[in-house]
């Protein structure tokens, strides 16, 4: 399993970055946003990269469980950007997206395709209700840069012995703004979530992080840093890197920037 997640992380998402640049222009310090994605093998040196599902991180590993099967509504672990007001040329950029990641649905509808281009499986072995084919290169490019025809990672189900595509992800460094967000994919359109206020339990009660009533956790009762000192955990603010799932396959828009959807299906 370490040697799993060694690649990703908190993301992300958290993981998927204290020393990144300010500017979607300058490249993070240490590769931070590059972590936060689901089955990197890259040393945690970089909070960014550390944003993503799969890094060699116990945060990481523990989101993932955390996350696992359960309705991530939006409480005090789960941050959405706010919706904004509709301006003109916002449709058409979001249209436009969607475009592109329907092109990439497209081309990586078989699965192996995609494996043969260079994306990964975050944890194959394990039961997912979705899983995350994610392309580490393109990851990277996305933590200063938005390219809407390379996105971060590809959406699957299970389907039978094989997977079926359903939607894509695209991703931006953790401590992105709402303008660099919103610049991407408009914010009247799409809703970014990030996974935050996540307590890691220490060692020697770590066990109790898998409990349903457990306080650790991005399903636990511990949700500030002071809590989580006092019980003697290790508080993680942001663990994966912003993310948005885009289901371009559906038909209206609603379903297109499913909110509903990316919240209850992502990383379950």
């Amino acid at each position: 399993m370490k040697q799993l997640l060694a690649f990703t992380l908190f993301a992300l998402c958290p993981l998927w970055a204290q020393q990144q640049m300010p500017s979607d222009t300058n490249m993070p310090a240490h590769g931070s946003d590059m972590q936060a994605m689901p089955g990197m093998n890259m040393p945690a040196h970089n909070s960014d990269m550390q944003a993503m599902p799969g890094t060699d991180d116990d945060g990481a590993a523990h989101a993932m469980h955390s996350m696992e099967g359960h309705h991530m509504d939006m409480g005090p672990h789960m941050k959405m950007t706010p919706m904004r007001a509709l301006q003109p040329g916002d449709q058409e950029k979001a249209d436009q997206v969607v475009q592109a990641a329907r092109r990439a649905a497209e081309k990586y509808s078989d699965y192996k395709v995609a494996l043969a281009d260079g994306f990964k499986i975050f944890m194959p072995d394990h039961p997912q209700k979705q899983y995350h084919f994610t392309n580490y290169r393109y990851g990277f490019e996305a933590a200063f840069s938005f390219n809407p025809d390379h996105p971060t990672s590809l959406l699957y189900e299970k389907n039978g012995d094989g997977y079926k595509l359903i939607g894509v992800m695209y991703t931006a460094r953790k401590t992105a703004t709402q303008e660099e967000l919103d610049a991407r994919i408009p914010l009247s359109i799409a809703q970014w979530h990030a996974h935050v206020n996540l307590c890691l339990p220490p060692p020697e009660k770590k066990q109790e992080a898998w409990g349903p009533n457990s306080q650790f956790g991005l399903r636990g009762s511990i949700t500030t840093q002071e809590a989580c000192d006092a019980a003697g955990g290790r508080f993680m603010p942001q663990i994966f890197s912003w993310m948005v799932h885009v289901y371009p396959f559906e038909q209206k828009p609603e379903d297109i920037w499913s909110v509903e959807r990316q919240a209850h299906e992502h990383m379950d």
